[in-house]
């Protein structure tokens, strides 16, 4: 009788057992069970070096040659978020939010269109982002006849649905939507044709994307490997305003978001990693005063390690404001420039729409010729350019992107030993329009003229970059006057790349004075080659 007792007793909480763990398991808004042992992996292999996670090891950093040879990638976002095609990528935030963002009310617009949140949320699109024309090998032809170096596809937007084989959640692009692995197979065509491949991580900032209402749906809990926990800061009432308000990230928060940004690497060992700026706070954080810095440090250490030991150099780490030290990753401008050249080398991220990351409808384009001349003066100053693109959710680049893209192909090559493997001069150039500067600066800048020339070199090559065509024909180079302090002393030749025609030049106190023939060689920035 006894030993039956035990027996039901102990079958007993046998089964009770399982049953929490099948609760935990169940419970989205626990941690997932994947990632305690995901994190013990990780700080194995960090402890085993060469980088460990701490700034002074990080900081012994060094950008592989790769990278600074590379000057052009193509971003993508590409998401659930494509299938309102609406205002722009953050519609998944703006349409809890019942206030205008840059001219559009989204929460209006989305009950409208679609029903109320507590109906229809942003969950429901899923099903709709089917994929069904999406061809790996026509993107990855597209970016290479653009004269794409590397490509940045976006591994998880703040939306939180990544479009890659997760671990850590039910909610990706395997599961639902496309039922396929999108970063797998971008992976595959874009080194197929000798392409780098970076991936973004956006996922720091699902933390405060959803701002909630007890009536909405992405205030229920089983959501929340989409939407993240429903947190009560997020059911404020100025919740929406994250630049006042960012209440830090939570243990749990922010060891899942280290367990899926290293399986990133340990699934498709990407060449370069890109973060958005929910790694920290704000512009003025630095990265010793970042509460997240600790999982910053353990991230970098570990796919540095890892990096280096499949290919013999680490990755990129490109970074937003002061999240790391200069020399433990490469800064990143969101949509604007430096008007200096800068040391380390650096990168600027923009997109061919002005109005949005994410497909839309309405784009407003921006033309070929003004993102060649962006990318000539981020070069000239030592730095690269990641220019991003918007897929339809049916996985159609737009044919204008297309275009646009076609175009600065066209150009490079006529033109692009000019940019790829150069470095930059000693000057990054001269005329009258000035670049101007900090996050989002891009609108106020005004197109550059005739008058202004950047540079560029490799080896005993200077190249000087005219940024328009002078309806005189003619140019004087100021800095390459006689007597000036970056004269050149002898000049073997000059020729205008993609020309077949001769160019007349000389050179005396005012200038480097060079007589251009009639025809252009190209569509805009006409590049002198001096030797």
């Amino acid at each position: 009788m006894r030993r039956t007792n035990l027996f039901a007793t102990l079958v007993c909480l046998l089964s009770m057992g399982t049953a929490l763990l099948t609760a935990s398991a169940d419970d989205a808004t626990a941690p997932h069970p994947q990632v305690a042992p995901a994190l013990e992996k990780i700080d194995a292999v960090i402890g085993e070096g060469p980088f460990h996670a701490n700034w002074e090891s990080l900081g012994k950093y060094e950008i592989p040659q790769w990278y600074q040879d590379a000057k052009f990638g193509i971003f993508i976002h590409w998401g659930v978020y494509s299938v309102p095609a609406y205002g722009s990528e953050w519609y998944p935030r703006q349409m809890y939010i019942d206030t205008e963002r840059r001219g559009d009310n989204f929460f209006a617009h989305h009950i409208e269109t679609y029903g109320p949140q507590s109906k229809f949320g942003y969950k429901d699109f899923i099903p709709m982002f089917k994929a069904e024309k999406f061809n790996a090998d026509q993107w990855a032809d597209l970016f290479a006849r653009a004269g794409a170096k590397y490509v940045v596809p976006v591994a998880e937007h703040h939306d939180g649905f990544p479009m890659y084989d997760c671990s850590f959640t039910e909610w990706d692009a395997t599961e639902m939507g496309p039922h396929r692995d999108i970063i797998a197979e971008l992976s595959k065509s874009i080194r197929q044709r000798g392409m780098k491949l970076g991936l973004s991580s956006h996922r720091a900032f699902n933390w405060k994307y959803y701002v909630r209402r007890p009536e909405f749906d992405n205030a229920a809990p089983q959501f929340a490997r989409l939407y993240g926990r429903p947190m009560p800061f997020l059911f404020e009432p100025d919740a929406d305003n994250y630049q006042a308000r960012f209440e830090p990230q939570d243990k749990q928060f922010k060891d899942d978001w280290l367990a899926r940004t290293c399986e990133l690497v340990d699934k498709y060992n990407p060449d370069l990693v890109w973060f958005d700026f929910g790694i920290t706070a704000g512009q003025e954080t630095t990265y010793d005063t970042n509460h997240f810095s600790p999982y910053l440090q353990r991230f970098a250490a570990y796919y540095y390690d890892v990096s280096q030991k499949r290919s013999g150099s680490p990755g990129v780490i490109n970074y937003k404001w002061q999240a790391f030290p200069e020399d433990a990753a490469v800064l990143d401008l969101e949509r604007s420039k430096m008007d200096a050249i800068r040391e380390p080398f650096w990168q600027t991220d923009t997109a061919i729409s002005s109005s949005s990351w994410g497909y839309t409808q309405n784009q407003k384009y921006k033309s070929a010729g003004r993102l060649v001349d962006d990318l000539v003066d981020i070069v000239s100053k030592n730095g690269c350019l990641l220019l991003n693109v918007g897929p339809r959710a049916d996985g159609t680049i737009p044919t204008e992107d297309q275009k646009i893209l076609l175009s600065i192909g066209d150009w490079l090559r006529i033109n692009g030993e000019a940019i790829y493997h150069t470095t930059h001069w000693k000057v990054y150039g001269e005329g009258p329009t000035q670049t101007a500067t900090g996050h989002l600066s891009e609108k106020k800048n005004l197109p550059f003229t005739a008058k202004d020339i950047r540079f560029t070199s490799k080896d005993d090559t200077l190249y000087a970059i005219l940024l328009d065509w002078p309806e005189s024909r003619e140019v004087t180079i100021k800095t390459l006057a006689d007597g000036a302090e970056f004269a050149l002393t002898d000049i073997d030749s000059i020729e205008l790349l993609g020309s077949p025609d001769e160019v007349q030049w000389k050179a005396d106190r005012e200038g480097l004075h060079v007589t251009l023939p009639d025809a252009k060689p190209c569509e805009f920035a006409y590049v002198l080659k001096i030797r």
